[in-house]
């Protein structure tokens, strides 16, 4: 009998090894290919799995598995993969990113172990992405005021989006303190040519906003209608279980909705759970998944004065899809580390 070829070294790529690979710029059309192939049916997408122990057992947090079969598209590879990942909201006052874990990347050909990368990093850089994608379709083309409710570990990412995404020329922050939002500004400021600005209200900052995006851990609305002009696009980001919500119903029934997958909106978006309990939206009113604009089947915005809202709860095709790009953007660059197992 003959001896089995020996299976291939495993690539490991820390946090800052991905951030140099794969700037959030360059997650817009990563995640663009994955929506298109989503739309497509190119992809194998189960519901994530949460493991939620009861607070009595001392669980201070969540272990959620978000597992997807990626085909060969956009010149890709076919590949298994799964983020396995924990979030603890309150990491965020230890100074940790609330999402921990790794990306496992496996081969759509052998099912060989191909990589493990850190997957904080990844979920920072995919959902931006994402958010940027979703602006990049929606928001108005003279769009360039951006308020960024939430001033965490997301808001790094979700600026640098933005910014890759419309011409930005003013940005205002708040966050949970005036004073949190005056440090976040004075840490990106050196990296933009336009003003940033801490708001002392979510109100004042998103009053004459252009693009709104929330990314926060709140479990009671953020924002409500009647403070979004007409033409406003919105980005909910930060809510991503029924429990949490950002935007208040009466905002969630007056903007044309659009969804990451509305499989995952209906069973796990409070925002949208929460206005549809009251009875002032449904399953109809979600207009259209992100891929569908992609592939043209929807046109998306329907005129100037519309409010558009993207609501964004991520999917293990988003990460599987962006650890395949940075697997071979680190192959042939010779990045990372190899390890055998």
């Amino acid at each position: 009998m003959s001896a089995s070829s020996p299976s291939p070294a495993v690539l490991l790529l820390d946090a800052a090894q991905i951030a140099a690979l794969m700037p959030v710029a360059d997650a817009i059309p990563v995640m663009s290919d994955m929506f298109a192939a989503l739309a497509r049916e190119q992809i194998h997408l189960p519901l994530r799995q949460i493991v939620r122990p009861p607070e009595a057992l001392g669980a201070k947090g969540l272990l959620g598995m978000m597992p997807a079969f990626v085909g060969a598209t956009a010149g890709g590879m076919p590949v298994y993969g799964a983020k396995v990942g924990t979030f603890f909201p309150g990491n965020s006052q230890l100074g940790k990113d609330p999402h921990q874990g790794c990306v496992l990347l496996m081969s759509g050909e052998t099912g060989e172990l191909l990589a493990v990368m850190n997957a904080a990093e990844i979920t920072g850089i995919r959902t931006a992405g994402v958010t940027g994608l979703a602006t990049r379709l929606l928001a108005r083309h003279d769009a360039t005021r951006l308020a960024l409710i939430g001033a965490g570990h997301q808001a790094h990412w979700h600026l640098a989006a933005l910014a890759a995404a419309r011409p930005l020329q003013h940005v205002r922050v708040a966050s949970r303190s005036l004073a949190s939002a005056q440090a976040f500004v004075d840490l990106e400021q050196p990296n933009y040519g336009f003003r940033l600005e801490a708001a002392e209200s979510v109100e004042a900052a998103v009053r004459d906003a252009d693009i709104v995006v929330t990314v926060t851990n709140t479990t009671e609305p953020v924002l409500q209608a009647g403070w979004i002009a007409p033409g406003t696009h919105v980005n909910l980001i930060g809510s991503s279980t029924p429990r949490h919500r950002e935007a208040d119903t009466a905002l969630m029934a007056r903007a044309e909705l659009f969804v990451d997958r509305r499989e995952s909106t209906v069973n796990e978006s409070g925002d949208y759970l929460a206005a549809a309990a009251e009875g002032r939206i449904g399953p109809e009113d979600l207009l259209a998944e992100l891929g569908e604009l992609v592939i043209g089947r929807h046109p998306g915005r329907t005129n100037a004065e519309t409010v558009t809202l993207f609501k964004s709860l991520g999917m293990g095709a988003q990460d599987v899809a962006l650890a395949a790009a940075l697997y071979q953007r680190a192959m042939a660059a010779g990045a990372g580390s190899q390890v055998a197992i």
